[in-house]
């Protein structure tokens, strides 16, 4: 993997990383947040599978964007390695394989999707198990859906917070986004946590810790083609 990087200066792998991560800032909120919500309902299924057949180009357009984003979690995996390798290599390898291992995780939850797709756009489901067990099995695959994804994010938390740590060593980095980075990684865990350990307290006002992604996303954009490579770059 070494000698990829050495023909990836620091300042190509910060705007390939701020550039993918537009992409995904852009598409993942559109399924999570438009998509999802308007047509899957946990404690409703027979609701849900009408409403997946009412809309099933928008249900897949979700689908779809979130396999985008999987993609863009690899890119990003490689690219914040380079970034960050004249910090620590250990460190930054570590980080680079958190965020491949999320990237696998939302994969795998992306199953359960398809698998929902299926029962639903297929009658014969429907005689084979009986309304009972067809929606039954409709709201299984939405539940492991979500379980997958809460693992991948409770990885994804540590991502963050570690990566936070490793941009506050990088002198090429400003700090405040080091900082920046670990709350948001804090706020990750919280949220992923909270339905597990705490279902009774709402943590909605720590969503806006997410921020942090946005900024340094920004920072990488604007910024982030004027990084001079270190000195100890090339004795790593």
């Amino acid at each position: 993997m070494t000698n990829l990087t050495k023909d990836i200066p620091l300042h190509q792998a910060a705007l390939i990383t701020g550039v993918v991560s537009l992409i995904i800032i852009i598409i993942a909120p559109y399924a999570e947040f438009f998509v999802y919500p308007k047509l899957l309902i946990l404690d409703q299924p027979k609701e849900t599978a009408q409403n997946i057949l009412d809309h099933k180009t928008l249900f897949l357009s979700a689908v779809f964007c979130y396999l985008i984003t999987a993609i863009g979690d690899i890119i990003i995996a490689w690219t914040v390695y380079i970034l960050l390798l004249p910090v620590n290599k250990s460190l930054s390898l570590l980080i680079a394989w958190f965020r491949l291992i999320f990237a696998i995780i939302s994969i795998v939850a992306l199953v359960y999707m398809f698998k929902l797709y299926k029962l639903v756009t297929t009658p014969e489901y429907l005689d084979i198990f009986g309304n009972q067990q067809f929606y039954a099995q409709i709201k299984m695959a939405y539940e492991e859906y979500k379980l997958t994804m809460s693992i991948g994010f409770f990885l994804f938390s540590i991502y963050l917070i570690l990566l936070g740590y490793l941009v506050l060593k990088a002198s090429y980095i400003p700090k405040l986004l080091g900082v920046l980075l670990t709350i948001a990684g804090c706020g990750y865990l919280i949220v992923t946590l909270q339905p597990f350990l705490f279902p009774n307290i709402n943590v909605e006002l720590v969503s806006i810790t997410f921020l942090g992604e946005v900024i340094f996303m920004l920072w990488l954009l604007i910024r982030g083609r004027k990084i001079k490579e270190p000195i100890c770059t090339k004795e790593i």
